[in-house]
């Protein structure tokens, strides 16, 4: 296992724009037993720095969870597990409540149904990118004849 990525998150971390809730490793044996890995047992296994992340563990994710994602992954594999905080939300909620207004959903857009929506791939833009985040029924939005998701 190599850190590859993770300079990404420090990074991310580092510029305030997320807060690390938890940071698990789920382990799934070659016949298939899965189980939580500590994370100083990752760093020592690991080629790469993981120190930043030590502590980053704080039980919120639970045994169900491990087990749920021992069931996705393969065998002799072995996940990380993020639960973060996006900081520039919670911000932007404390100001709206601060106008007495308030947040009523969030949630996240899965990276395929972007890349479909903006007829971009993950590495490259599409030119008509610009015109596809706008309200649903603006001129760029071809869900508009669909309705809502």
């Amino acid at each position: 296992m190599t850190t590859a990525g993770f300079g990404v998150l420090l990074d991310l971390v580092e510029r305030d724009v997320i807060r690390i809730l938890d940071l698990e490793f789920v382990a799934k044996d070659d016949s298939g037993v899965v189980r939580p890995v500590d994370l100083p047992d990752v760093v020592s296994a690991a080629t790469g720095d993981f120190s930043p992340f030590l502590g980053s563990s704080s039980g919120l994710l639970d045994a169900e969870d491990v087990r749920l994602v021992g069931g996705l992954i393969e065998p002799g594999s072995l996940a990380g597990v993020l639960v973060y905080e996006s900081v520039w939300a919670a911000s932007m909620a404390s100001a709206l409540r601060r106008q007495e207004a308030c947040v009523i959903s969030m949630g996240q857009v899965p990276l395929t149904d972007l890349v479909a929506v903006l007829g971009a791939t993950p590495t490259g833009r599409a030119g008509r990118a610009r015109n596809a985040v706008t309200s649903p029924g603006h001129p760029g939005d071809d869900r508009a004849a669909e309705g809502p998701r």
